[in-house]
């Protein structure tokens, strides 16, 4: 069935505008209910971010989960990867996280763990919305059948242990200076707090959230204020979140910007060492860059890729036994301990490594040369313009062109109406060309 509500990472979109609308959130609570419903008591946690706009889909979503009779447990303002712990740790029977990522304030989402904290597949989303789209008002729960809400303390608290549990207990932090850049988002109380509590000197920013401002000229979108305050206070590095907490970037002390595909490998070659690395590899997307590929393959480890969305990535590291995965973008999956991407866990593994390792960030994580990769976007109204057949036998020569040195993505977005072109290669002109072409006849054809 075509997908009207699910994108490539739950469900998202402009705030009181279909499919984010109370109505919508209601609905969707009912069906996600309803799916699972299973004859026990049902039990669901939900959190979010700092957004305006959450208010609204928290009220709306506790009045469908309560009317099919589940008990809901309202955590607050609190990081999505705390969300999928607490599922886990608190026995729901799944959770809710209302949090557009990286997106404005303008935007909100839904974002759904199953029972165990892992996102839900294609298949069950599926269904979901097939039950969204259904009457669903003979289903209801009866007057003494329905469910109970309550507010739960000290979520924080526990996700900030939890945090800290990921690194040996002797390992701590004096000595490093760190600014972290919290994005007016979520871990603004967390993320600060467990790097103190770890023995860094904490320098923070974007801590100041006012239902507005989130990941407004800050977080891990919009590493340019991290880079500053870093050079400002002379910081051994910079942390940047985004939103909803479960991406990261890192800014050395050099001011530059250190992506995914550097952090995974930093990650990967340390517990390589350490004996730890499942599958002999990792998994990445489609977008990860081909020197991170190449940089593996001299450690004698793989690379899988996976399409975009880290779900897919956290999909294929189970079925296929590896435990480090992630986007370029900076969702980083480290499954010994999370089930998600976890911007802050993955944060203080690279600082296990600097620490061990006794040299500036720049050095940690310089693991390779990426090679020259172009990425553009390009709006379109309507049908969607790959599917014409000039668009077509232009990506087929573009990647003759290419040929085996590069690479070339083309794909929609799976959160609006945009498609995104990468193209990578070791020639940094032909790679230009190529993604110029492209671009050009998409613009023609939207």
């Amino acid at each position: 069935m075509t997908r009207s509500y699910f994108g490539t990472d739950g469900i998202r979109g402009t705030a009181n505008a279909f499919p984010m609308t109370p109505e919508i959130a209601m609905k969707v609570a009912q069906a996600i209910g309803l799916y699972y419903r299973n004859g026990h008591r049902q039990r669901v946690v939900i959190g979010k971010d700092t957004r305006l706009s959450g208010y609204m889909l928290e009220n709306a979503l506790v009045a469908g989960f309560t009317s099919v009779g589940v008990d809901v447990f309202l955590l607050g303002p609190i990081p999505t990867p705390a969300v999928a712990m607490l599922t886990r740790s608190m026995r729901a029977d799944y959770g809710v996280m209302i949090s557009a990522s990286h997106n404005p304030f303008d935007d909100n989402g839904i974002k759904i763990f199953g029972p165990e904290g892992f996102k839900l597949s294609d298949e069950v989303e599926a269904a979901i919305e097939e039950l969204v789209e259904s009457d669903l008002s003979r289903r209801l729960a009866g007057p003494r059948e329905l469910g109970r809400a309550k507010r739960v303390d000290g979520v924080v608290d526990r996700y900030i242990e939890f945090a800290k549990r990921t690194l040996p207990r002797h390992l701590d932090f004096d000595g490093l200076r760190v600014v972290i850049d919290c994005a007016n988002g979520a871990a603004y109380k967390s993320a600060p707090n467990v790097l103190w509590e770890l023995g860094a000197e904490v320098i923070p920013i974007g801590i100041e959230p006012d239902g507005f401002n989130i990941n407004r000229d800050v977080g891990s979108t919009s590493p340019a204020a991290l880079a500053r305050k870093v050079h400002e206070v002379r910081a051994d590095l910079g942390i940047a979140l985004d939103g909803d907490a479960d991406r990261v970037v890192i800014v050395d002390e050099k001011g530059n910007e250190v992506d995914g595909d550097q952090l995974m490998a930093v990650v990967a070659s340390y517990w390589q060492a350490e004996e730890r690395l499942a599958g002999n590899g990792i998994v990445a997307t489609i977008m990860s860059n081909l020197g991170l590929e190449r940089f593996l393959g001299g450690l004698g480890l793989s690379l899988a890729r996976t399409p975009v969305g880290d779900r897919y990535v956290s999909e294929y590291m189970r079925q296929h036994g590896f435990n480090v995965g992630g986007e370029q973008s900076g969702h980083i999956i480290l499954s010994d301990y999370t089930t998600t991407g976890d911007g802050l866990v993955a944060a203080l593994q690279v600082l296990a490594v600097v620490c061990k390792e006794a040299k500036p960030v720049s050095e940690v994580c310089h693991r390779f040369d990426p090679v020259p990769q172009v990425k553009k976007n390009i709006r379109y109204k309507g049908n969607l313009p790959l599917e014409q057949e000039q668009v077509q036998k232009l990506i087929i020569a573009a990647q003759t062109k290419l040929g085996n040195s590069g690479r070339l993505v083309i794909r929609p977005s799976g959160t609006e109406p945009v498609i995104r072109v990468m193209g990578e290669g070791d020639d940094r002109d032909v790679v230009n060309s190529v993604v110029d072409d492209i671009v050009s006849v998409l613009q023609t054809a939207a």
